[in-house]
């Protein structure tokens, strides 16, 4: 689960915006408690299909998060089901832009039929911790949410002092730093990867 800080348009005070990810399932199998976690988060970081996620899933959770008024985000990722998105890949710009594309314009289909819109994008997995330092890969997937998304384009999350956030401020799109409430960080300020011991957090209290 992660956090974003948010302005708080009643005064100067920010406000934590909790995001988790859902729809991580695959026909029979499911991974994730969606309507449990639909009940704590006020973002939901909706599974596109590429490393988890259906078509059924994701019209399930779009009229869940609708239904609770919690903001649905395109969790966009390389092409890898069977790796859950986690495995490195080296994928073309111009191609890596189109999937990008795809997948939150697939989303956007169920978001729009539960009454609501995909309202930002956040990279998956191996996606994500690439766009921290591949200002390539990075820019790739901005093309893509402004392909899907036009000229308004939507805001991008992702690691604080990341190439993605760079890249998307860059474009003129809103770059939401985050926080990881469970998760380990280096010094460098990144996340420990996952084969590391302590690197995901599993204690209420310490989350």
């Amino acid at each position: 689960m992660a956090s974003m800080i948010t302005p708080d348009a009643s005064g100067p005070s920010p406000v934590i915006d909790l995001n988790a990810d859902l729809g991580e399932g695959f026909g029979r199998w499911t991974l994730t408690d969606d309507e449990a976690l639909l009940s704590v988060v006020t973002s939901a970081n909706v599974a596109c299909g590429f490393h988890a996620g259906d078509p059924s899933i994701m019209r399930r959770v779009c009229e869940l998060a609708a239904a609770r008024r919690v903001r649905i985000g395109a969790q966009v990722s390389y092409r890898d089901l069977a790796g859950f998105g986690r495995r490195a890949m080296d994928v073309p710009a111009g191609e890596l832009a189109d999937e990008v594309a795809y997948q939150i314009g697939a989303l956007e289909v169920f978001a729009k039929a539960a009454g609501s819109r995909v309202s930002y994008v956040k990279p998956h997995g191996a996606l994500y911790n690439r766009t921290v330092h591949d200002a390539d890969q990075a820019g790739a997937v901005v093309s893509g949410v402004l392909l899907a998304a036009g000229r308004e384009g939507l805001p991008v999350l992702g690691l604080p002092g990341s190439q993605l956030l760079a890249a998307a401020g860059r474009a003129g799109l809103a770059a939401v730093p985050e926080a990881f409430a469970d998760r380990a960080y280096t010094p460098a300020g990144t996340l420990v990867p996952r084969g590391e011991p302590g690197a995901v957090v599993h204690d209420p209290d310490s989350v």
